[in-house]
């Protein structure tokens, strides 16, 4: 399984959009700051507020690259229909040892 998702900031202000095999994982990685120079870690945005599932990797990433020519008001709106408070729906993940 593969996905598009959006995170965002504690204030809502900013989001990121971008496409991954492993949801858990990659909210974990930005949560985190795998990557302390990277724009979410910038920008503080920290909580996985949208995805959508697709069947394969390319169709991700068209469809991350798609929203990323958005209008900010149309990824609201698709935030939206999934998650109207903004709470940060990232499923819990466990690191390997």
């Amino acid at each position: 399984m593969w996905y598009t998702y959006m995170m965002s900031n504690y204030w809502n202000t900013v989001l990121y959009v971008g496409s991954t095999n492993d949801i858990a994982r990659r909210a974990w990685q930005h949560r985190t700051g795998q990557n302390k120079d990277a724009f979410t870690w910038r920008t503080q945005c920290l909580k996985l507020v949208w995805y959508e599932e697709h069947t394969s990797g390319q169709e991700a990433v068209d469809r991350e690259y798609l929203i990323k020519k958005w209008r900010r008001a149309w990824k609201e709106r698709l935030i939206d229909e999934l998650n109207p408070t903004r709470q940060d729906i990232a499923p819990a993940y466990i690191p390997p040892a």
